[in-house]
């Protein structure tokens, strides 16, 4: 079916259609109006699959001349020029984009764990744009990045203009991904457990209905529209035996192994390009020169790698072809993504895990495991792989289910990426995504909500009708304003209106006062002088301080520069409002509310 790019609908006057409070209510009640909101997520998910694979196919032919990059036997200027032209239009936009855009744009995993799954659907569709141009233009990334952006973007923006609860954005937000996922790769449990794995980060009863629908409207919309997705024949049917496992694990192992020393070397180019100075909009015509020269060895490393996978999969090759193979798609995707081509290494992951598979294949003969088929280990190698670059253990498991219909081989599978996880988690601690997170500063190592933590600041929780007068109106004034029993403390500034500390009330009056008060100075009742609070700080901030200064309570000035108090926070309401949060989200994860 031909998609025309230009009759999508209008999504201004769809969400327009969706402000009235009687509709807003109706889609709040719980489970069952998430589940029909999950039905239009995924019509928006597939439509969107299928719009931005026929685009980039569109690409590709009007450019290199051929519909599968990577299957092609393409060879002179034309694989150096494509990636160089993606890179000058990318560089282009990217030039743009930095004059006009300062926010840096998000992705729906740090939309959920960061923001309750709140995600700008402008900035989503200039990833998206960003995304058909690499790949459209031979670059060694895939769409899936494209995909679950867009769709979890349209899902957000129907979120709020429903003006959902938080947990309810986050699965909604689910939804679109799974939905993208599902759609890809014509895999509904794929992308149901992607969802659950890695964009909302915790599995209940009330998240897989959605999950589940979503992503099977989005599969049945884009097979209509499109043919999208990915089966691997085995030929007959085995019979996994306990020594079977052996390779499996050992296989998963190592696919850990190379995984982390890959999502190392990305980092480290990107490392490079920054502390090189070259700006970042020249970063993808350079990238784009080296991407075309590996191209010229072997057309396989450009765009994702759906035709190369095909290709291989049954191929008889050797142990140096298959090695040469795998480090020029290696290098293809970390210059990719590392000289800021847009994209993901989803499929670039499974493609590369499936020739490790395969080189093991060759090998295990020499070890007493030669009576498996190869392209087993190939299934076997490429979850493995994608599990240790992009986690999400079960994900890879259902997607080997689906792509082969064999529960067999399923079954190792498991074995091989729950080894791969364990090995990445307790070794390098991150996926590819949370581990350039972690590089940006931010300590996220799953969807998992911890947004809600940084949103319960101190500005939020504290008191600002406080009590404060200036350090020097003297004792005898302060104990006329402040008899014993009117207040518990008092914040006492300079006279230049600076914190100068906190005066506790029953201090002053349990002082024997045996010395002449008017001689007194209140600088001598002064606690917690230079320990305060910041309106920015958090709920976990404000509690640690409260434990370390051993204080019931503490100020909260404006900025640690003018030092002017404009409130006060109590240990006790902290922590009660911290433990209500803690309890709300509890009872979202069990799945109460």
């Amino acid at each position: 079916m031909a998609i025309n790019p230009f009759r999508a609908p209008s999504m201004s006057s769809f969400f327009d259609n969706i402000r009235s409070t009687r509709l807003r209510a109706i889609f709040r009640r719980g489970e069952l109006a998430l589940v029909v909101l999950a039905i239009f997520v995924g019509i928006a998910a597939g439509f969107f699959v299928a719009l931005i694979g026929a685009i980039t196919t569109k690409l590709h032919v009007m450019f290199f001349g051929v519909e599968r990059l990577s299957s092609s036997d393409l060879s002179g200027w034309i694989v150096l020029a494509g990636p160089l032209t993606g890179g000058v239009i990318l560089g282009i936009v990217i030039f743009v984009l930095s004059k006009t855009r300062k926010k840096p744009m998000i992705d729906p995993i740090e939309a959920n764990a960061l923001h309750g799954g709140r995600l700008s659907l402008t900035d989503s569709m200039i990833v998206c744009l960003q995304n058909i141009i690499s790949n459209g233009f031979g670059a060694s990334v895939g769409l899936e990045a494209g995909y679950t952006q867009v769709a979890s973007g349209v899902a957000s923006k129907l979120g709020v203009n429903l003006k959902l609860r938080r947990g309810d954005m986050r699965i909604l937000v689910g939804c679109g991904a799974a939905g993208a996922i599902a759609a890809a790769f014509n895999a509904p449990l794929t992308g149901a457990f992607y969802a659950i794995e890695l964009i909302i980060g915790t599995y209940t009863v009330v998240t897989l209905a959605p999950l589940i629908v979503s992503a099977l409207v989005a599969t049945i919309v884009a097979g209509l529209m499109s043919q999208h997705g990915l089966s691997i024949d085995i030929l007959g049917s085995s019979v996994v035996t306990p020594p079977d496992y052996v390779p499996a694990i050992f296989l998963g192992a190592v696919c850990a192994g190379i995984g982390i020393v890959l999502m190392q070397a990305v980092s480290f180019i990107e490392e490079t390009a920054r502390k090189s100075k070259i700006p970042i909009w020249l970063r993808p015509s350079i990238g784009g020169i080296v991407v075309g020269a590996l191209a010229l060895i072997s057309p396989q490393v450009l765009s994702s790698g759906h035709g190369a996978l095909h290709l291989n999969i049954d191929a008889d090759m050797t142990i140096a072809g298959l090695a040469g193979l795998f480090i020029l798609k290696a290098a293809a995707s970390a210059i990719s993504i590392g000289s800021s081509f847009r994209g993901g290494l989803f499929f670039a992951s499974l493609f590369m895990g499936s020739l490790l598979g395969k080189i093991f294949a060759v090998c295990a003969p020499y070890i007493g495991y030669g009576d498996t088929q190869p392209i087993v280990y190939a299934v076997i190698g490429m979850s493995a792989f994608a599990a240790a670059i992009i986690g999400g253990p079960l994900t890879m498991t259902f997607l080997a289910l689906e792509l082969t219909g064999d529960f067999q081989i399923t079954v190792l599978v498991l074995a091989a990426v729950m080894t791969t996880s364990l090995v990445v988690r307790t070794t390098f601690g991150y996926s590819f995504a949370t581990w350039r997170f972690h590089l940006r500063g931010e300590s996220i190592r799953s969807a998992h909500d911890i947004g809600w933590i940084r949103d319960l600041t101190v500005g939020k929780m504290m008191r600002a009708d406080i009590r404060k007068e200036p350090v020097s109106i003297g004792l005898a004034t302060f104990k006329e304003k402040f008899p014993l029993g009117s207040t518990q403390r008092v914040i006492m500034t300079h006279d230049d209106g600076r914190y100068a500390g906190m005066i506790i009330v029953a201090e002053i009056y349990a002082d024997p006062m045996e010395r002449d008060s008017t001689k007194i100075s209140l600088e001598t009742y002064l606690r917690f002088k230079t320990d305060v609070l910041l309106p920015t700080m958090n709920a976990r901030q404000a509690a640690a301080l409260f434990d370390a200064t051993e204080s019931e309570a503490l100020a909260v000035v404006n900025d640690k520069i003018e030092n002017r108090p404009i409130g006060q926070l109590t240990e006790s309401h902290t922590l009660r409002r911290y433990s209500e949060e803690l309890d709300i989200r509890r009872r979202e994860a069990s799945g109460e509310i």
